[in-house]
């Protein structure tokens, strides 16, 4: 069964980022709210954010809420924040396979790719 997961790093702080909510979106063909999620201390959700029948071919969004994030664990931040929300929008097309999109993110950039 497939599935899709997740992890955040604060590349900042040098370790994993506890407490950042994300939001997980499918976006075709419906735009649905799947569900919202916090990571854990060690930047993880405790289970699979999508699997078993649910996981889907369709396509989806990560709203990662690291804006908020960011306000509690970085000090001397001008408001508004550089980054906020990010929004990282990415297609299933393989309902067996295992998803893993990561996210590392600074007070001032942020990266993902496709993970294992």
């Amino acid at each position: 069964m497939g599935r899709l997961t997740t992890h955040v790093l604060d590349t900042a702080r040098g370790r994993p980022a506890q407490g950042l909510t994300i939001e997980l979106w499918r976006i075709a063909p419906d735009g649905e709210l799947l569900g919202s999620f916090s990571t854990n201390q060690d930047g993880r959700i405790d289970q699979p954010l999508l699997a078993g029948e649910a996981f889907a071919c369709a396509t989806y969004e990560l709203r990662f809420h690291a804006g908020d994030y960011l306000r509690q664990t970085a000090s001397g931040l001008a408001e508004p924040l550089f980054l906020d929300v990010i929004p990282i929008r990415f297609g299933i097309s393989d309902a067996t396979a295992h998803y893993h999109v990561p996210l590392l993110i600074s007070p001032f950039g942020y990266a993902t790719y496709r993970g294992s």
